[in-house]
């Protein structure tokens, strides 16, 4: 049997109200750990096209399924709900080659 692929979140950050910021960073660990996220990457990065962001995130999910049941957890929408007003995000999900 042949393993799904993995698969990313990819998002771009720009934090508006840190102390807001800190309230989703404090309960979205949850849902990652729950899904068993892993991130590859996380922080301020190099723009060489395109809009210039403060922050951007990978991370690494084993399945397409995995990463999208994270999105729509009750734990994620939490913390959604915490990070609204207090940053502008782009997220994407991408699949693993």
């Amino acid at each position: 049997m042949t393993k799904p692929p993995k698969a990313y979140w990819i998002a771009n950050v720009s934090v508006t109200d840190p102390d807001a910021y800190q309230s989703y960073q404090a309960i979205a660990p949850d849902a990652f750990r729950k899904y068993g996220a892993r991130f590859l990457a996380r922080g301020s990065a190099e723009t060489l096209e395109g809009r210039d962001w403060q922050r951007r995130v990978i991370i690494e999910f084993d399945s397409m399924e995995q990463a999208r049941a994270c999105y729509a957890s009750d734990e994620y929408r939490a913390a959604r709900a915490k990070r609204a007003g207090a940053c502008q995000a782009d997220i994407a999900l991408i699949e693993g080659v």
